[in-house]
């Protein structure tokens, strides 16, 4: 069963011209999530992750879970201000203004090896931002993963460009 088959496309959502690909649909399919979670799994188990790390908030259902199944820690990266402690933060642009991610200053160690988890890559900047937050605090970033990357935005492209290394289980070409 390909992953593709399970994600659902939302037309006009949430403006007019944009494609949302859904992941709900794939995580309600019991046999789409498990296979999700196993093949990532499958394509991490001999790389001495340390540490999964999910971007608000669809990273942290993949990432949790897959953390388990590495049998390593998980730490999430939230947007401004919805973590408890002290964290650091990186800003960046969105297509109608700008955000900000925090993670926590004792979330991960110095060459920690890290995996970086989301449910799609578009734009790529709030992964950008994800990576930022991870080379400040000196973890290294073995992989960004994804269960969609959209070629024709281009933020897969951003991030390789940059030095980081990308996986995605499918694409959906088109916005």
């Amino acid at each position: 069963m390909p992953i593709k088959s399970k994600i659902r496309t939302i037309p006009n959502y949430p403006k007019a011209s944009i494609m949302f690909r859904d992941i709900t649909t794939l995580l309600k399919d019991p046999i789409g999530f498990r296979l999700t979670i196993d093949t990532l799994a499958e394509r991490y188990a001999s790389m001495n992750i340390q540490t999964v790390i999910g971007i608000e908030s669809r990273g942290f259902v993949l990432g949790a879970p897959l953390a388990y199944a590495l049998g390593v820690g998980f730490v999430p990266i939230r947007k401004r201000g919805k973590l408890p402690a002290a964290t650091i933060g990186c800003d960046y642009e969105l297509e109608y203004g700008s955000d900000r991610v925090e993670i926590h200053t004792d979330a991960i160690q110095a060459q920690e090896r890290v995996l970086l988890v989301d449910d799609l890559v578009a734009t790529g900047g709030t992964a950008l931002a994800a990576v930022e937050l991870i080379e400040q605090m000196g973890g290294e970033l073995v992989e960004a993963a994804f269960v969609i990357n959209l070629p024709d935005i281009g933020g897969m492209a951003r991030l390789q460009a940059r030095g980081v290394a990308c996986h995605a289980l499918t694409e959906f070409e088109g916005d």
